[in-house]
């Protein structure tokens, strides 16, 4: 064999002996795979990427010495240390870190200097309490973590993140049927201005009533949408079901109706049938655009290179308000605002904690951040909303600052349509 250790066949015939060998004691495995090989492999040739290979194993063969242990090579770049009789986790972590030492000197090769890392899947346990397959299912998905965690480092089995890691697996399989079966629904949020309270529009947030896991808010699978793509037909749903709630506002109440916002995910507005697909839902519900409003974040708003979405420029164009979503926690390059096509400037909610009134020590650092963010919106011709209001003091010292609108717990939490229409019907709620 090319790096001259156990190989896969020899791997699991130790393994199964270890566990018939070793009840009553403990088993530990470190599952690794060089991180950047395939890489190499292409662009300097399999001769080079053997080499590398045999100079790894090299290494790795003189911190694996003790009898009790088993270097193999799985295939590929990926290699395997067997521990028998593990004193605890603590052992395979200790190997695990020197293994990550001794391969971070670079190796020389043919005039070449090549830096290598790896990733770790560390799995440590009672041999009485798995199998020889379930430790090697869990060393894989170990791996991967490490790999998903950033590369060059090592991670420990953990069942509490292996059945969260399954939970959100289940709901990506399960997503498109659950959109089939009309399980998604919308709930609304009130949007305040802060001069008068009085409602201007609603935020459409979408939520999932899950059969067996109850009602899930977006940030259980808002993520997981985007990774398969469904983001973009959930996206167009919930466009959808917005504005037709609007249309019924509109019919219920007149000009003096709310505006919809709805979020916008960085895969919908890269979507080249985005402005047909509004236009065609406007045109379906006979709103105008003015009546919706689309909220990105602020990496979302811009493009790969740089440059703000063609699409939010036609948008803008057809009269469709834009609106940058938790601004002030990502780029806040402010020079980029008069390219963009914006009407409104969401701030964060994590600027509210300073303004609650309850301890002033940081009202000083906040109120400041607040009011600069408010006075250049305006100089820009900006609206701006302030999110998370929860509490009198907060909304008392945005009015000092100039806000102009708001959402948060102080005015509402999101509901369905039927408690909009109760607010609506207020004497006094709707604004002029």
């Amino acid at each position: 064999p090319l790096t001259g250790l156990a190989n896969r066949s020899l791997f699991h015939e130790q393994l199964r002996r270890a566990f018939t060998d070793g009840a009553g004691g403990r088993i530990g495995l470190c599952f690794l795979d060089l991180d950047g090989f395939k890489v190499i492999n292409d662009s300097l040739g399999h001769d080079i990427g053997d080499q590398l290979l045999v100079t790894v194993a090299t290494r790795l063969n003189a911190l694996v010495t003790a009898e009790d242990r088993l270097l193999a090579r799985m295939g590929g770049d990926e290699f395997v240390v067997l521990i028998q009789d593990s004193s605890g986790t603590s052992e395979p972590i200790e190997l695990a870190e020197r293994i990550l030492q001794c391969l971070a000197e670079p190796v020389h090769i043919a005039g070449h200097e090549l830096t290598v890392s790896a990733s770790i899947g560390i799995v440590e346990r009672a041999v009485d309490d798995t199998t020889p397959a379930d430790v090697m299912r869990d060393a894989d998905i170990t791996l991967y973590w490490a790999k998903d965690d950033g590369k060059s480092r090592w991670v420990c089995y953990d069942s509490v993140r292996n059945a969260q890691e399954m939970t959100r697996f289940t709901l990506s399989a399960t997503m498109p049927a659950a959109l089939e079966r009309e399980e998604f629904f919308v709930e609304y949020q009130p949007l305040v201005r802060l001069s008068d309270e009085r409602l201007i529009g609603v935020e459409a947030l979408v939520r999932w009533r899950h059969p067996s896991l109850g009602v899930l808010s977006p940030d259980r699978f808002i993520d997981l949408a985007e990774e398969t793509g469904l983001i973009v037909p959930l996206g167009r749903w919930v466009l959808r079901a917005a504005c037709a709630q609007a249309r019924q506002w509109l019919d219920r109440y007149g000009e003096k109706a709310p505006m919809v916002s709805v979020n916008l995910a960085a895969r919908q507005a890269r979507d080249p049938e985005l402005v047909g697909d509004i236009a065609a839902i406007l045109g379906e519900f006979n709103l105008s655009p003015e009546r919706l409003q689309l909220e990105l974040t602020e990496s979302d708003i811009m493009g790969p290179t740089g440059e703000s979405l063609d699409a939010l420029h036609k948008l803008a164009g057809m009269g469709v308000r834009i609106a940058i979503d938790d601004f002030g926690t990502g780029y806040s390059n402010l020079a980029y605002l008069r390219r963009l096509p914006v009407h409104v400037l969401k701030i964060a909610g994590a600027f509210m904690e300073g303004l609650r009134g309850n301890d002033k020590v940081d009202w000083p650092v906040d109120v400041k951040i607040v009011e600069s963010l408010v006075s250049m919106a305006h100089v820009l011709g900006l609206t701006v909303t302030a999110e998370g209001v929860e509490t009198r003091p907060q909304l008392d010292q945005l009015r000092w600052l100039g806000c102009d609108a708001g959402q948060g717990w102080l005015f509402a939490k999101a509901g369905p349509p039927a408690e909009i229409d109760d607010w609506l019907t207020r004497a006094g709620a709707l604004a002029g």
